[in-house]
């Protein structure tokens, strides 16, 4: 074996960097309905998804060889490839946060990996079976599946507690949904947590630390859990708001219905080794759920800018890793140049957050980044809808609360009243 050189310490520091984006840009994957719908605060949520994804990260390693073993051809695979392939991911995933959106921090990735592995040694070196049974044939089915369960769990779950005492209900729902909430961080812990298990592990063997189809060292596995915890507990505050809020109006039945239909679709993935995106399938839940009750609509105009992140993560990701490795061929010089571009490019996109502070003082509010105005203006829709259809737990509470109250006046042009809760 070789010694551990400064590249591969480099590396390995770069890619527990991408783990910590990872940890806060997906933190919303598990935490976003429970923190909406009122089940937990915030800061108690991202606590209990920063302990579960560090256990998960113990329970298996089956994606983390998929990556290092099977997605690119580890041999001729140098260090500085790997790195580049970081710098692309973690690029993406700063952008996307820093807009709110939950794109696949797995996808940056997958594509940061092959435009690097690409760039260095040319298409062979991606195994084209992998990247179609267990990167892509995934991501289209993940958000699918997953939507079509909640859909269909939510309105079994509304059927079954329609005679249910309303307020018990809703105490009931909000445990299972704390408890469906823990299922996914533990979920994300399995499945994200081994990218970054996998991609370390694939620099240790071309840097010559490990021998060919090792498995990850349990250092590996114990640091890259810690930093994945560590990213999900500072809390991707901005993605949350969307996935909470911005994408569809969630009630406990169906954050739960949401939560239990995405944790096991990942768990089921993890465990054939598919690298599958935790946001794909947490996202297509959540708009299942948002259509199973009657009256519930999502906001497509949210969606869609969400559908166009995930097109654009592979080729955007690989496209940036592609020209780093370009740089980095250049020897020591060129890989210190695209360090100092990473950092100063991160360093720039925080002090540009910084311009709208989100946090879990202001993340539940109803409104986008950025913007003084709603999200997009079928929350009224929602709203009307509700108006008419019949309470979904058997009491009139929600119902009166969105039905107008006579006007005050007769002035037109004076504001109407409307009860609140």
């Amino acid at each position: 074996m070789e010694s551990f050189s400064l590249i591969l310490a480099i590396v390995v520091v770069t890619a527990l960097a991408f783990d910590f984006t990872n940890g806060f840009h997906d933190t919303a994957n598990a935490m976003a309905t429970t923190i909406s719908t009122g089940a937990l605060k915030p800061k108690v949520a991202v606590a209990m998804s920063a302990v579960l994804n560090l256990v998960g990260a113990f329970l298996s390693v089956e994606v983390a060889n998929t990556i290092s073993k099977g997605l690119v051809d580890e041999t001729g695979i140098r260090p500085e490839v790997i790195f580049a392939a970081l710098v692309g991911a973690i690029l993406w995933n700063l952008l996307t946060w820093l807009v709110g959106l939950p794109s696949s921090s797995s996808h940056a990735l997958m594509g940061g990996l092959i435009g690097a592995a690409v760039a260095s040694a040319g298409i062979g070196a991606v195994n084209g079976d992998v990247l179609v049974t267990k990167v892509l044939l995934p991501a289209i089915a993940a958000p699918i599946v997953a939507g079509l369960a909640a859909m269909l769990a939510s309105r079994m779950t509304y059927s079954l507690g329609r005679k249910a005492d309303g307020r018990a209900a809703k105490k009931g729902y909000r445990a299972g949904q704390i408890a469906s909430a823990g299922l996914v961080s533990l979920a994300h812990g399995t499945n994200d947590a081994q990218k970054t298990m996998g991609i370390i592990t694939l620099a240790l063997i071309a840097g010559g630390s490990l021998a060919p189809d090792s498995d990850p060292p349990v250092w590996v596995i114990l640091s890259a859990g810690l930093a994945i915890a560590l990213g999900t507990y500072l809390g991707g505050w901005r993605i949350i708001r969307t996935m909470g809020k911005g994408l569809t109006d969630l009630q406990p039945q169906q954050g739960f219905a949401a939560q239990t239909s995405a944790a096991t679709v990942i768990l089921a993935s993890s465990h054939l080794g598919f690298s599958l995106s935790t946001t794909h399938s947490v996202s297509g839940a959540v708009m299942g759920a948002g259509l199973g009750r009657k009256g519930g609509v999502v906001r497509w105009s949210t969606a869609t800018r969400m559908f166009v992140a995930w097109g654009l993560t592979l080729p955007a990701a690989a496209l940036v890793a592609a020209l780093a490795e370009w740089v980095c061929r250049a020897g020591d010089w060129g890989t210190a140049l695209v360090a100092v571009f990473l950092v100063g490019s991160s360093f720039a996109i925080w002090r540009i957050s910084r311009r709208e502070v989100v946090d879990h003082t202001n993340v539940v509010d109803a409104e986008e980044p950025g913007s003084a105005e709603p999200a997009e203006p079928a929350g009224v829709v929602t709203t009307a809808m509700a108006a008419v259809s019949p309470p979904p737990a058997g009491t009139t509470e929600d119902l009166a609360a969105t039905v107008p109250a006579p006007a005050a006046t007769a002035d037109p042009k004076a504001p109407s009243a409307t009860t609140t809760v």
